[in-house]
């Protein structure tokens, strides 16, 4: 039998520059989501650290929930990530 298996990469590099592991990462547990926190998602999924599925499941998050940090980071950077003044980013 034949198992797929995907190339893991052991590091991306981070929002702030610095490279960044699956250690690094925000808990599990994290209930309160700092931009810090969300970019490092964000960059971990885009790097290939972890897959969409495995980041949502990880921390529970939507999908939806998940590609809107995502376009908020495309379009306004980490700026689009703060939770308050929301309105100033998504007009």
């Amino acid at each position: 039998m034949t198992e797929h298996y995907r190339s893991r990469v052991k590091y991306v590099i981070g929002p702030d520059g610095s490279p960044l592991t699956i250690a690094d990462l925000p808990p599990t547990s994290t209930k309160r989501w700092v931009i810090r926190r969300k970019a490092e998602v964000v960059a971990a999924v885009r790097g290939g650290l972890l897959s969409l599925d495995e980041a949502c499941n990880r921390y529970t998050l939507t999908v939806e929930e998940f590609l809107s940090w995502q376009n908020s980071i495309d379009r306004h950077g980490l700026a689009g990530l703060r939770a308050t003044r929301v309105q100033d980013y998504r007009n």
